[in-house]
């Protein structure tokens, strides 16, 4: 065999062997910053099931304790900053789903140029971060009597740019067949959105709803400018204070407070992992 066909071969070869070496640094690059995503979780993880002198200390032998989740409990009213959490994420999400819905319906089976306007209007809002218009919401909300309520941390995000441009992408998708065909069956414009748009939406509907229910479980500045009592802070806020320095700081029990905030969506993810991941991804292909 000639020596021009080797080169070929060698060719294909070195072509392997640079993609195994590709394949490897992603993998590795993959890992490590899965290493540094679950060092700070990893962390708190120990700190909170072990006695205060193990905190910065790694010992297999370590004993392990439910102290400071006791502790954590007892320091601070969780239970009211958990029930004010959970009352604040369903109206805000409960208030995005309907009014998202309904703008979404709209704007996905209207034709006028005015309408057109008016989508472009909401895209703008997708270009404005939340946190350019504390001072404004601030003195509006001021103006309506509504600071230190939950009703006011809620209202500024009853509407979402984002939600009306899922949905509506979503809604484009559904053929105009079936809407002729409910129409046929004697169903109103309501009727055919709640059972036909509607269940064609539900990935779509899961995958923002999840997207809600993180970001105002986490949502930190904002509740801490307008409110200013026991009463109506949410998890993140009281955490902020239950750390503060004049609570004194010990990382076993700011550790096992911090467990106790994130607990519920963590364990949400590991129970519905295969959920979240499918409704991401048949909502990104829309």
């Amino acid at each position: 065999m000639s020596s021009t066909g080797f080169q070929p071969a060698l060719a294909g070869h070195r072509g392997r062997a640079a993609s195994g070496i590709g394949s490897w640094v992603e993998t590795a690059a993959a890992w490590l910053l899965a290493a540094l995503w679950a060092a700070p979780i990893l962390y708190a993880i120990w700190a909170a099931f072990h006695p205060s002198e193990y905190a910065t200390r790694f010992d297999l032998l370590a004993p392990w304790t439910l102290e400071n989740f006791v502790r954590a409990w007892e320091a601070a009213p969780f239970p009211r900053y958990f029930l004010n959490t959970v009352l604040l994420v369903a109206f805000v999400t409960g208030s995005q789903l309907v009014l998202c819905t309904l703008a979404a319906f709209v704007f996905a089976r209207s034709t006028s140029r005015l309408m057109g306007v008016l989508f472009a209007l909401v895209l703008v809002q997708l270009m404005i971060m939340p946190d350019m218009l504390i001072v404004e919401n601030y003195r509006t909300l001021r103006g309506l009597g509504l600071v230190d309520t939950l009703f006011g941390i809620g209202l500024p995000y009853v509407a979402s740019g984002f939600g009306i441009f899922l949905l509506r992408q979503t809604f484009r998708q559904v053929p105009r067949e079936l809407e002729e065909a409910a129409r046929m069956e004697g169903c109103g414009t309501l009727a055919i959105l709640w059972r036909v748009y509607v269940p064609l939406a539900k990935p779509t509907y899961l995958a923002y709803g999840l997207t809600s229910v993180s970001y105002h479980w986490n949502n930190f500045l904002w509740p801490l400018v307008i409110t200013n009592s026991v009463e109506t802070r949410p998890l993140t806020v009281g955490l902020a204070v239950f750390a503060s320095t004049d609570q004194g700081i010990d990382w076993t029990v700011i550790s096992a407070a911090t467990l106790l905030t994130a607990a519920p969506l963590l364990l949400a993810f590991l129970l519905f992992q295969r959920q979240f991941v499918q409704s991401f991804m048949r909502a990104g292909i829309r």
